[in-house]
């Protein structure tokens, strides 16, 4: 962070829509001012999101993805646990590095809450992060433990969406 700026904890959670969308948005904004970035997505692939183009082209802004073909097939949890592991592995490296002023975990919250990643390693990097580092953790059911530990927390609510009246995710709008 610039100097004189603590770094702090941020979350976004909740079943609405928007929380990588709210963390990205953050870090566009830091790059613009030459935060360097850096987000670890658990459990999504690079070959997907419409965002892995866009941020490509942010030199300050570097995304690093463990994911497989599809988010949220079910029948591939046995591999959730290995790809959220080898996510927080790099994370946390990332993260203690000092390399990096903003560091987005997206769907770190997920991963924990499900157990694909041991919430007390999430809690102890919370605790042991640099100083000097922003540290953003999105995804579903964001387990109370970390919403404690941070200094932001936002819920998003959904009150209404297009799925439920059976319109499918729109390439270049959901992903």
């Amino acid at each position: 962070m610039k100097k004189g700026l603590e770094g702090l904890v941020q979350v976004y959670t909740g079943n609405g829509k928007g929380k990588t969308t709210a963390a990205i948005g953050l870090g566009v904004r830091a790059a613009g001012h030459g935060y360097k970035v850096c987000m670890v997505q658990f459990l999504k692939p690079s070959t997907k999101y419409g965002e892995h183009k866009s941020l490509k082209k942010i030199k300050n802004f570097e995304v690093k993805s463990y994911g497989l073909k599809d988010f949220a097939t079910h029948s591939n949890r046995r591999n959730y646990k290995r790809l959220s592991n080898d996510a927080f592995n790099y994370a946390s490296k990332t993260v203690m590095s000092g390399k990096y002023d903003i560091v987005i975990l997206d769907e770190v919250n997920f991963s924990a809450a499900y157990g694909y990643v041991k919430l007390e390693d999430v809690i102890r990097l919370i605790e042991q992060k640099p100083k000097s580092v922003e540290l953003v953790l999105t995804g579903r059911d964001a387990p109370k433990e970390i919403m404690e530990k941070a200094d932001l927390v936002t819920v998003m609510q959904e009150v209404k969406h297009p799925y439920k009246q059976g319109i499918k995710a729109r390439k270049g709008i959901e992903y």
